[in-house]
């Protein structure tokens, strides 16, 4: 799995003026391509009496699929760039559509690229971009001795606690970024003399937003 991506958590809508020509970019995370199609044909109906409603998606943490469309303004002046913004921010599995009421005024080929980018930065900005990183879900089992030496190595290397069961023994599921499995597992051998068992439960991904562990399927 790949350690980290940056994505789309929450959708926003930006809106610009240039030259009275209303620029409006709704952005929203989707993970399929059957999904960025049905988003993209609802904004269309949406704003079903403008002048163009411009389109770029790309799916996949690899950027397996890229799709863009300019909608009937001049060829690789809306669709391209809006796209190109989306690669250069490193944003995966997220889909912009940038609409345009014409205000009278032609821009040129340079104003059009510069407006749809522009728009599309804008709907970035007013979206929740997240990084998802890549974690190993834990379950760690020890006596009541080494409980505090666990929470301690858990707190120098900020691993997050995800829940904590007292039995005859204690129960710990632990979150760890992939890269530290490995210096955690040697820390908690070391401080325990062995002791702590560790069993690896599955690889998710997980993001921190706004202090609040997130988990993803």
């Amino acid at each position: 799995m790949i350690e980290s991506f940056r994505t789309v958590y929450e959708g926003g809508v930006g809106e610009i003026i240039e030259k009275k020509s209303r620029f409006i970019a709704t952005v929203l995370p989707v993970k399929t391509e059957e999904a960025a199609l049905e988003f993209i044909e609802q904004t269309k109906k949406k704003y079903w009496n403008a002048t163009h409603n411009c389109s770029a998606y790309v799916i996949g943490m690899k950027d397996e699929i890229q799709r863009c469309s300019d909608d009937g303004e001049p060829s690789k002046t809306a669709g391209r760039p809006m796209l190109d913004i989306l690669l250069g921010e490193g944003i995966h599995d997220v889909a912009v559509v940038v609409t345009r009421y014409f205000g009278g005024t032609l821009l040129g080929t340079g104003g059009l690229v510069r407006a749809y980018q522009c728009a599309t930065k804008e709907g970035l900005k007013n979206s929740v971009i997240i990084e998802k990183l890549c974690g190993i879900k834990v379950q760690i089992n020890t006596d009541y001795n080494g409980i505090g030496k666990l929470q301690y190595v858990s707190s120098q290397m900020e691993i997050t606690i995800l829940n904590t069961e007292y039995t005859d023994i204690v129960i710990i599921t632990a979150l760890i970024p992939a890269q530290l499995l490995n210096e955690f597992h040697k820390k908690v051998i070391e401080l325990t003399s062995g002791k702590a068992q560790i069993e690896e439960l599955e690889t998710i991904y997980y993001s921190n937003v706004s202090g609040d562990i997130l988990i993803f399927d």
